[in-house]
């Protein structure tokens, strides 16, 4: 039965997007399928950025430590870094720029200006060894890295050239030389809807960091999608007489290489006049500093993080008032956080969101009573652009509430993933739905609830890892001859990785040793939390392949 809830967001959507609405649909071709899109979206981040800083020019955007800098300075840097990445480097249209740096308004201004000048940005992961970085650099053939000094180091002997930005220093001082290099002559390029924007990588269940290129347009109609969001419940607050007094504020808290903090958290702030608070690195003391020192009305993180800020013990300490929703995405959340939350954090509602890397973090959203009342729900699909179904392995729609791989259709889904045809045929139907490797079903109501994954992965506080990566970084040790790893239930992170081993004839393994011999090929995320040394050969199926479920029944017992 729908919610009275359910109800009110529908109205108002309707309204939003209905003819003569603020986000009207008008429609868009792609690959022989028409898709509905938001008509008065700009063609592409160089437009969105432009229309939106000037808009909002003399508000606070970016807050870092003790820098403050407006809509307008981001823009104005962003104009420059443009500028001379033409004119000193030479980008060119479609050229891929990677970024490999902690979040920082270096990170961000680098982001538009790649983008302004027609370049993809290449959205590198922070937390990557050596060995992850330039695999992932010769995989998409990025010809320029812009790093900082940490990644800059790990990143010497790459095939890319590397250009080090001490982005701990304020904006001004840490691009400096890019800046000095900016000609003002130079003519930007005019980016389409059809040009590439972006490229973020997901392991998947291959163990091969996979990058997956998106056109401007399903980025830019990603963020409205997203937008549209916000603005019906923006409506819904204005219906009962409590609309917002404040500029919106918000915790950048998840990593910038990672489409939630990408999409719906940085790209989306310039639209809504937003100011985006910074936090290098996650601490929940000083998270909820922030948040009392700069009115944070929002706060997203992975499920752990608001978590640690429920049951921290300093919480009475910290005016979190000003937050009207604390939202999550990466990972569900544990019923009773959901209910604690809405129970003990003083009004602020839960949400979670549900989305991938493929699909520019559109997917479903399940909002405060709603989510309350479904709490191991992901929600409903995300209204206007979302078209979510439930498919069987050959494509064709299942009954309500039957089992099936979770499918998402929409114009916001990203093209393909670079040099891999392969695997790109195989995550997409003929009809234009991409397969999230997700299981689950439909519920009378449309909610989605998710209970398995036909992917061999494990989700460790939102960060995918794949168990053959991991598998096959084991099976580079000399000693090791056979190896199977697993996830393993952990009450912080929701999932952490597991493994066992067993040693070649004649070889002795040690747990301790093994893990320090992976820190030094894999992100530390990735290395198990615990390995166990099997004395015989691991059990095997009648194909001859390890037998993961008996290994994951007795190993997850003994953990």
């Amino acid at each position: 039965m729908r919610t009275p809830l359910d109800e009110r967001m529908d109205a108002t959507m309707a309204a939003l997007t209905g003819a003569g609405g603020m986000l009207a649909l008008g429609s868009a071709d792609r690959d022989g399928h028409s898709y509905p899109i938001i008509a008065a979206a700009p063609p592409s981040l160089p437009y969105y950025f432009a229309h939106y800083c000037q808009e909002h020019a003399d508000k606070t955007f970016l807050v870092s430590g003790d820098e403050r800098l407006t809509f307008a300075q981001t823009y104005a840097a962003a104009t420059r870094v443009a500028q001379a990445l033409v004119a000193t480097h030479g980008l060119g249209r479609g050229e891929r720029v990677g970024i490999a740096m902690r979040n920082s308004p270096s990170w961000i201004v680098l982001y538009m200006g790649i983008v302004m000048a027609g370049g993809v940005a290449t959205l590198l992961n922070g937390w990557w060894q050596a060995e992850e970085l330039d695999a992932a650099i010769r995989e998409v053939d990025c010809t320029l890295v812009l790093a900082d000094p940490p990644r800059a180091k790990r990143l010497a002997g790459t095939a890319a050239t590397v250009v080090a930005i001490d982005d701990a220093q304020p904006l001004d001082t840490a691009l400096a030389a890019l800046l000095a290099a900016a000609d003002p002559a130079v003519a930007l390029p005019s980016v389409g809807a059809a040009d590439h924007a972006t490229i973020l990588f997901t392991s998947g269940s291959t163990g091969r960091s996979k990058g997956a290129l998106a056109d401007h347009r399903g980025v830019v109609q990603g963020i409205f999608n997203y937008l549209a969001q916000a603005l019906m419940m923006l409506g819904i607050a204005s219906q009962d007489g409590n609309p917002p007094t404040e500029q919106p504020s918000t915790l950048l808290t998840l990593p910038l290489f990672h489409v939630t903090a990408e999409i719906p958290v940085m790209l989306q702030s310039f639209a809504m006049g937003r100011k985006l608070v910074l936090m290098p690195k996650w601490d929940a003391r000083e998270a909820m500093r922030l948040i009392a020192a700069e009115r944070v009305s929002y706060f997203v993180g992975v499920p752990l993080m608001s978590f640690e800020i429920l049951t921290h013990p300093d919480r009475g300490d910290y005016d979190l008032s000003t937050v009207t929703d604390f939202a999550a995405g990466g990972a569900p959340r544990p019923v009773e956080h959901v209910r604690r939350i809405d129970a003990e954090m003083g009004g602020a509602a839960p949400l979670i969101g549900y989305g991938l890397t493929e699909t520019n973090a559109v997917g479903t959203g399940n909002w405060r009573t709603n989510y309350l009342a479904k709490p191991n729900s992901a929600g409903r699909p995300s209204a206007p652009l979302v078209d979510l179904a439930i498919l069987d392995d050959a494509g064709a729609p299942v009954a309500q509430g039957v089992r099936g791989e979770v499918c998402i259709r929409s114009i916001c889904n990203f093209l393909r993933y670079w040099n891999r045809p392969e695997d790109t045929a195989a995550c997409m139907t003929a009809d234009g739905y991409f397969r999230t490797g997700d299981i689950g079903y439909l519920d009378a109501d449309g909610y989605l609830f998710i209970v398995d994954r036909k992917k061999d992965i494990i989700i460790r506080g939102g960060e995918n890892i794949s168990c053959q990566e991991v598998e096959a970084a084991l099976y580079s040790h000399p000693a090791v001859a056979e190896a199977a790893v697993f996830g393993l239930a952990d009450e912080r992170f929701g999932e952490v990785p597991g493994a066992v081993v067993h040693a070649r004839d004649g070889e002795t393994l040690d747990e301790a040793a093994l893990q320090a011999f992976l820190a030094d090929h894999i992100a530390a995320f990735k290395v198990p939390t615990q390995i166990w040394v099997s004395a015989v050969a691991l059990p095997r199926l009648g194909t001859e392949k390890i037998d993961k479920v008996t290994l994951r029944k007795t190993y997850r017992a003994q953990a």
